[in-house]
């Protein structure tokens, strides 16, 4: 963050996009190496400390939240892939289930324009620098 902010220019903006929720923490955690999840909580004050105002901070994916939850449970309660077997989490749905979920975070989107989510798989934060 601290590197963020000296790079960022007075009144400039950064956007960032990480993981959210440890309930969510499974293979695909693995897979893409995570260290770690946040919460609203976490990111904003990181975001604060180094010195930005956050404009904007909200969960997104929260449409499609339960099916994860469900099968990530399962993951750390059989214990978590090696990375050669967590392969799969990355593999693109059947068209029919892709275009069906593209739809839904469509319209998540939609909602996302005057409102935040509550809960999601990640998080989205606009912050400023001061000028």
């Amino acid at each position: 963050m601290a590197e963020m902010f000296r790079v960022t220019r007075p009144g400039g903006h950064i956007l960032i996009n990480v993981a959210a929720m440890n309930v969510l923490r499974g293979n695909h955690s693995v897979l893409s190496h995570e260290i770690r999840r946040y919460t609203r909580a976490t990111l904003g004050s990181s975001v604060m400390r180094a010195g930005f105002r956050v404009e904007r901070l909200t969960y997104t994916n929260a449409a499609l939240f339960l099916p994860p939850v469900a099968l990530r449970t399962l993951h750390r309660w059989r214990g978590l892939a090696s990375e050669a077997e967590a392969g799969q989490e990355i593999l693109v749905p059947a068209a029919p289930l892709n275009a069906v979920t593209s739809a839904v975070l469509f319209i998540e989107s939609l909602w996302l324009r005057w409102f935040d989510d509550p809960f999601g798989s990640s998080l989205l934060c606009l912050a400023r620098k001061p000028g």
